[in-house]
């Protein structure tokens, strides 16, 4: 059992109490109840100070932004009749008003339940039904996807017209609406990626949520000076928790980019003095595309990096662009808030890079065997946590992956006798060939060292001979001569034979979840 507080106890200040009488969950003392109680005390502090920067570079204050929020929560309150434990759809772009409508909801006590913008209109019919909606808020490009939700009683709001000014400003109220501070209250569901039918119903509670943005603000020493950028979707985690979240409780700046673009990622870097960006993988190799046309970002004094595997080799040259900026790796999942593990200082010069760092205050993790039993120190098994970030439960589903509070996360891990954790593969990507396992993260990692590679994904595909096989799917770099056999004669040259994919497309891109992830599922269907 590695706990989090013995590993961070002589890094940063902390203090942690139980829960409640009795709990054996541990959280920060002194924290705020909700975000919006954050938000409260943060406009307080700082009225005039810039909160968010739209798509359209139109500033609002925390003054201007806490005034949004309660005009639109009482609205709902007084008009829709949204309550403590309403549940309520969130389906739109990165913007003012999602953010308006997540702290609006959390006033209330209501339930938020972010909806995909980049879903088809089937597949988000299936979430609303599984999250017993009663109210919609969405971007006018989806408002006709819910004319069949309003015949049920379920409200819409259709969000309009953003390019020219306040999209919400037709949903207001001058009355006042209770608040809610409890943190023990449900604050999101939030769905895990997948096939609608199989996704999963995150259940996250306003503790959860303060527990987070604290455990960042600490390890990171976020302040209200730094500045950031939200380019990727706003309703995962990362954009709700590790970003909006975040800066909310310490007060800094955020711009919000309703369309990932690399360069203008990078521009926005350059020009408004950003100093803090957390990506997954997929985005930093896309920004290090770029780096040729940015070759100086003195501001960005630190990245932080999760959702998937990253290279070495990625780390290494990410440094070499920029070498003063530090490198957080971090492990979490939708079910852990988005922090379970974070890499104290910069990981692409540690001794320990490849490691997704050390358990966070308040969390402790364990290695099982299959049989659920621990395993020896050092050895490889399923990563289980328990603590302030995890889920309690998901919504309306039991299952043994949750169990008396330890969450199995389905990824394969161990830790090294300092106490970094190596994340090795998903439980389910491990490829068994003839009973000869092979983690595909060591073999995409193999693959991204050779010249030439700029991404890479491993999965098992069937094998008459053998049950199952690896097989690869590689995007180049547009000046490279490699195919099929190169890599595979290359990689004789690296890895044991039977963990050289024995089929190995060449794509222009790898298809991603729409969470951001490698999506393994469509990979499998390619061959």
């Amino acid at each position: 059992m590695i706990s989090g507080i013995d590993k961070w106890e002589d890094l940063i200040d902390f203090q942690l109490e139980p829960l409640s009488t009795g709990s054996s969950i541990l959280c920060y003392t002194n924290l705020p109840p909700t975000l919006y109680e954050t938000l409260r005390n943060t406009a307080n502090t700082f009225p005039d100070k810039t909160a968010i920067v739209d798509n359209y570079d139109r500033p609002c204050t925390y003054a201007e932004l806490l005034a949004k929020t309660d005009s639109f929560a009482a609205y709902l309150y007084q008009e829709l009749h949204v309550e403590r434990n309403s549940h309520v759809a969130l389906m739109m772009y990165n913007c003012l008003e999602f953010c308006v409508a997540f702290l609006a909801l959390l006033k209330l006590g209501a339930v938020t339940v972010p909806l995909p913008s980049k879903y088809k209109k089937q597949e988000v019919a299936s979430l609303i039904e599984k999250a017993d909606v009663s109210c919609i808020i969405c971007d006018q490009d989806f408002y006709d996807w819910f004319e069949e939700f309003e015949a049920q009683g379920i409200h819409r709001i259709a969000c309009s017209d953003i390019e020219q000014g306040y999209g919400l400003e037709a949903y207001h109220s001058d009355s006042k609406s209770p608040v809610f501070n409890n943190p023990f209250d449900d604050a999101i569901i939030m769905f895990t990626s997948g096939t609608t039918s199989q996704s999963k119903g995150v259940v996250i509670k306003n503790y959860n949520i303060m527990n987070a943005v604290t455990t960042y603000q600490k390890i990171l020493n976020i302040t209200s000076d730094d500045v950031s950028v939200i380019p990727i979707p706003i309703y995962h985690v990362t954009g709700m928790v590790a970003l909006l979240g975040l800066f909310v409780h310490c007060g800094g700046t955020l711009y919000l980019h309703k369309i990932f673009n690399a360069r203008r990622v990078l521009q926005c870097v350059k020009d408004h003095n950003v100093t803090f960006l957390h990506a997954s993988p997929t985005v930093f190799s896309m920004l290090l595309e770029e780096k040729d046309s940015f070759p100086s970002l003195p501001t960005l004094k630190q990245f932080a990096c999760g959702s998937s595997n990253m290279p070495k080799e990625k780390l290494a040259a990410i440094h070499n662009w920029l070498p003063h900026s530090d490198f957080h790796t971090v492990y979490g999942l939708t079910e852990t808030t988005s922090p379970a593990t974070i890499f104290p200082g910069d990981a692409s010069t540690s001794p320990y890079i490849g490691s997704s760092g050390l358990p966070v205050p308040g969390t402790v993790f364990e290695i099982r065997d299959d049989n659920g039993n621990l395993v020896k120190d050092g050895e490889i098994g399923e990563i289980w946590i328990y603590g302030n970030v995890v889920l309690t439960s998901y919504y309306k589903l039991e299952t043994p992956s949750l169990k008396d509070g330890w969450l199995g996360t389905g990824d394969l891990g161990y830790f090294n006798k300092e106490g970094y954790l190596f994340v090795v593969d998903r439980k389910k990507d491990m490829i068994n060939r003839g009973g000869e396992k092979i983690c595909s993260f060591d073999v995409e990692n193999e693959i991204y060292k050779l010249e030439g590679v700029n991404e890479a994904a491993v999965v098992g595909i069937p094998d008459e001979v053998y049950g199952e096989v690896a097989a690869a799917l590689v995007k180049l770099d547009p000046e490279s001569n490699l195919d099929e056999k190169k890599i595979q004669e290359l990689l004789r040259k690296k890895i044991a034979k039977y963990k050289i994919p024995k089929r190995i497309l060449i794509a222009d891109e790898i298809p991603l979840t729409p969470n951001g992830k490698v999506n393994k599922r469509a990979i499998r269907k390619m061959f």
